[in-house]
């Protein structure tokens, strides 16, 4: 039985704006502490920690809270048959035991990676795969 990872799907690209928007905030509150903890001066902190810093911060934030299904290949061969009409987009292997799988809505696209035996970095890289090709341009 496959398992959901994750706190957001967005339905639209509106609501895309809104969760990342929302995760302004905390993406600058973890550079700023992490900044801290890494013991950065004032004046090192000001240096390094740029916008793009924080925008990066941002990105992967929203990256990583994706709702994600993660179950065995036969499982997201099931999971196709709920988006007929979706475009799938698989990275990686048919010929391996599992996968993971995200539904974009507005874009109709049914975005995937297989994997063998490590979930984590699958998961991991289909987030960043599903942000960058779609929710980056959505959201701005």
């Amino acid at each position: 039985m496959s398992e959901t990872r994750g706190v957001f799907a967005p339905e639209t690209t509106a609501e895309a704006r809104e969760y990342f928007e929302n995760v302004g905030p905390a993406a600058q509150t973890v550079t700023k502490e992490l900044a801290r903890e890494m013991a950065f001066s004032k004046e090192e902190y000001d240096e390094r920690v740029t916008s793009d810093v924080v925008e990066t911060a941002r990105d992967a934030l929203f990256a990583s809270l994706l709702e994600v299904e993660v179950g065995d290949y036969t499982e997201f061969a099931a999971a196709r048959t709920d988006h007929p009409d979706a475009e799938v987009v698989q990275h990686g292997s048919q010929d391996v035991d599992n996968a993971v799988w995200h539904y974009v809505p507005f874009a109709d696209a049914l975005v995937a990676a297989t994997f063998q035996s490590e979930p984590d970095a699958a998961v991991g890289t289909l987030r960043r795969i599903a942000f960058g090709e779609y929710y980056r341009d959505a959201i701005e």
